[in-house]
């Protein structure tokens, strides 16, 4: 058992130092924009299904309430699985559909969807995703190496922030740590009046 436990711990390692090479530039990115869709007056949609809607919980309470400085509330909304609408979809056999009928009554010109994919294969957050493109709303994904399907999906402005692992509960955590992250780059700069970072493509 205490190797067992050792292994999750070298492998969750393992995971975070990949990502640390690969992750910091589309970090930066995706905290560039959703700054100026802030600052715009726009607001963040944000999406997850199963496991990830607990992350996607987490970055919209972080934006409304705070992360780690005191400040007002920025603009952040939840997709909801509501279990009555749920219920209603499911037996019309559109549950599927659950956050794109959301997303295409709320989304605005200049609003920034961020999706939460760890396996790629939701067909929920697909359909959502397409939503968000026929919005022309940027995108902003938290995917991961088992992700073709999602990946196919984004254009070129949009960010992919893909954790390298084909675990979903390694990737799920590191998914978190880079809401940690972006939302400590967001504080700083609307708050903290930190230098202009130079802007790098996702």
């Amino acid at each position: 058992m205490l190797q067992k436990i050792q292994d999750r711990f070298a492998e969750s390692i393992q995971t975070q130092i990949a990502a640390a090479d690969l992750l910091p530039n589309v970090l930066q990115s995706a905290a560039q924009k959703l700054t100026a869709c802030l600052l715009n007056g726009n607001k963040v949609i944000v999406c997850g299904h199963g496991r990830s809607y607990a992350n996607a919980q987490l970055l919209v309470s972080n934006l409304l309430h705070r992360y780690d400085l005191s400040r007002p509330s920025l603009a952040a909304q939840l997709l909801h699985f509501d279990g009555m609408f749920a219920s209603y979809l499911a037996q019309e056999n559109d549950l599927d559909e659950i956050y794109k009928k959301q997303l295409q009554v709320i989304a605005k010109a200049g609003d920034i969807f961020v999706a939460f994919s760890p396996t790629g294969n939701e067909t929920a957050i697909l359909n959502a995703i397409h939503t968000a493109n026929n919005e022309d709303l940027t995108i902003i994904a938290f995917t991961s190496s088992r992700n073709d399907h999602t990946q196919g999906l984004l254009a070129e402005d949009d960010c992919e922030i893909s954790m390298p692992s084909l675990n979903e509960m390694r990737i799920i955590e590191g998914h978190q740590f880079c809401i940690n992250v972006l939302c400590e780059l967001i504080d700083n700069l609307l708050f903290n009046h930190s230098p202009p970072i130079r802007s790098t493509l996702c």
